[in-house]
């Protein structure tokens, strides 16, 4: 049963038959390829029905699948860039340390969970996070770079890692 404020099913069934085709020459064209491409058409009518839109598409529907359509273009390319720093990562492991293609699928999983809730965060403590267990830079370090108490500090990351900790039990099988 749809959500109470979605689209009714005849609207969104209209929608697909009138624009499922444009939208998907049209992703084709920014992805490069047609399989990704109809993924992320069916995706945007996925998230348009899942959508608290209950007046419709309004006078221009295609305006409407662009806007859902570009942001999971941006997902789309920020998970392959996420994916292609990954499996870069594990090809210069010697090949006895590699993880099973099972276990790269479980962790890619995993890092796009985390990668979703660094997201977000306000941008603060993503920025305090990501100098924290990238740059390998201590607390003390941040707070002087940041202008900010070692507290304060400690607040951002504490709220992070209990983000990613989050992402993770969530993702985890």
């Amino acid at each position: 049963m749809p959500p109470p404020d979605s689209l009714p099913i005849d609207t969104v069934t209209k929608l697909y038959r009138d624009h499922h085709g444009w939208l998907a020459v049209w992703l084709r064209k920014k992805l490069g390829n047609s399989f990704d491409a109809a993924d992320l058409a069916h995706d945007t009518f996925v998230r348009l029905m899942a959508g608290r839109r209950k007046e419709g598409a309004g006078a221009e529907p295609r305006a409407l699948l662009t806007h859902i359509a570009k942001g999971l273009v941006v997902d789309h390319w920020r998970r392959r860039a996420l994916e292609d720093a990954y499996l870069a990562a594990v090809a210069r492991l010697p090949a006895p340390e590699a993880p099973s293609p099972e276990a790269r699928t479980l962790i890619l999983e995993t890092l796009h969970a985390i990668d979703a809730a660094l997201r977000a965060l306000p941008a603060k403590t993503r920025e305090i996070f990501l100098l924290s267990q990238f740059d390998g830079m201590g607390y003390d370090a941040i707070a002087q770079r940041q202008r900010v108490s070692l507290s304060t500090v400690k607040r951002h990351m504490q709220a992070a890692l209990t983000a990613c900790l989050i992402a993770y039990q969530v993702d985890a099988p």
